[in-house]
């Protein structure tokens, strides 16, 4: 019975010939591997059962011969209204509200209200992300302290606040009825935690910078899902962006060498996870871009993706035993219940921003802000956490955000030129 922890304790080790740190692998409960098909057993005992209820409905044709008080919800869940709205030409971008009339300087205020909402969002978020799962809280001079780490556990404070102020929103508001089948969000939300957790654990074993770059080569496997599931076609031009985005990230990742300190040592482990979240993250926006084919806005996206989330991370963590766990680590020390709360405060604010951004100035717009904020996200962790960057890796940096700007530029281009068309001719589709 225990040659398979053995087994997948050592392979990090085999895979890399390093020696794995005492402080990341106290047990080999504590493996990345363990812990990731502990976690997705978990979500099986509540997706296979769901499944499984979803095809009884089906066969039954319940929609027809359905009766009583839970017809409603049945409905809901199972069926939905089954109509779909005109795809969006952004797929799952809101439409651009128009600007009214309006002096330019409260435009101005407007896009600083938004540039500093988003960058104070996520930049919190980043530096506060590198301090819980790379940081030891309770150290004393007699005591080194201990290290959080259950990642999940984050994951579903996040999404326990999103969905608290999605739901609070979509109360407040005169929101659209959308028609899709409650269990269709699933599927997003199954991918969005397994790609927030593997950023997480990621964290364990490679540096903040290596993640922020990698984040931003995703586009490639975005365009390669966007092929596989919705039949997309691109230009030339993204193509080519993707390419130099790669050619920068493997000037950064090559140009750290074994004898630099831990923190910047990129491993095996922190690459496959790296890999397991650009893939997940990937089928997440292609699944929402789907789903937008209902009527919907971004808001009750956030809020049914998120009640799936709450469920299958709390289910999880209840049968594991770990809920009460990392409750009590929160009880011990403050200031990591301080940090994840602040975390996920961050988090929920900086969705909320991104919809308001792209309402109000578009897409481009965002896109630009965002990409700031991830090179001041790289440059505040060099300074905060002491992580260091040689030429190479810094031209690498450059590479990929110069790539990231040409292709604002192009889709800015291509956006202009697509209003220009014939009636009929529709524009390629772009990532």
């Amino acid at each position: 019975r225990f040659c398979l922890p053995l087994v997948l304790a050592s392979l990090p080790a085999m895979a890399t010939g390093e020696e794995i740190a005492p402080a990341l692998q106290d047990s080999w409960g504590d493996f990345w591997l363990f812990r990731f098909f502990v976690n997705a057993a978990g979500y099986a005992s509540i997706v296979v059962p769901g499944f499984l209820l979803i095809q009884y409905f089906k066969r039954r044709n319940y929609l027809e011969t359905g009766r009583g008080i839970c017809f409603p919800v049945i409905k809901s869940c199972v069926f939905g209204s089954e109509v779909k709205s005109v795809h969006q030409e952004d797929g799952s971008l809101p439409p651009r509200a128009e600007p009214t009339e309006s002096s330019t300087a409260r435009q101005v205020f407007k896009l600083l209200f938004c540039a500093a909402g988003l960058q104070a969002s996520y930049l919190t978020w980043g530096v506060l992300q590198e301090r819980v799962m790379t940081r030891t809280y309770g150290a004393t001079e007699t005591d080194l302290g201990e290290k959080f780490k259950d990642s999940q556990f984050l994951v579903f404070m996040n999404r326990i606040l999103a969905f608290t102020v999605a739901g609070l929103y979509c109360a407040l508001t005169k929101q659209p009825r959308q028609g899709a089948p409650m269990y269709k969000y699933s599927f997003a939300s199954l991918s969005n935690i397994l790609s927030s957790w593997c950023q997480y654990e990621a964290l364990k074993y490679i540096s903040f910078p290596t993640q922020v770059l990698a984040k931003a080569s995703k586009v490639i496997p975005v365009m390669m899902m966007g092929k596989l599931v919705s039949r997309k076609s691109y230009e030339y031009w993204e193509y080519l962006t993707a390419a130099l985005i790669s050619v920068g990230v493997s000037m950064f990742l090559l140009s750290s060498a074994p004898n630099k300190h831990t923190s910047t040592v990129t491993t095996f482990s922190g690459v496959v996870l790296l890999a397991g979240y650009i893939i997940f993250d990937s089928f997440t926006s292609n699944w929402q871009d789907a789903l937008f084919t209902y009527k919907m806005s971004p808001v009750q996206m956030m809020f049914g993706v998120n009640v799936f989330s709450c469920l299958f991370t709390v289910g999880s963590l209840l049968e594991q035993g770990a809920l009460l766990e990392s409750v009590r680590f929160m009880a011990r020390h403050s200031e990591f219940t301080a940090h994840a709360v602040l975390l996920s405060v961050c988090s929920a604010c900086g969705q909320l921003f991104i919809f308001y951004t792209i309402n109000q100035f578009g897409a481009a717009v965002f896109t630009i802000i965002m990409t700031l904020r991830q090179a001041f996200a790289i440059l505040l962790s060099c300074l905060i956490y002491g992580h260091t960057v040689t030429v190479v890796g810094g031209l690498g940096v450059a590479v990929v955000f110069t790539a990231l700007f040409l292709r604002v530029y192009a889709r800015s281009r291509m956006k202009k030129r697509s209003k220009k068309l014939p009636p009929g001719e529709s524009p390629v589709q772009k990532v």
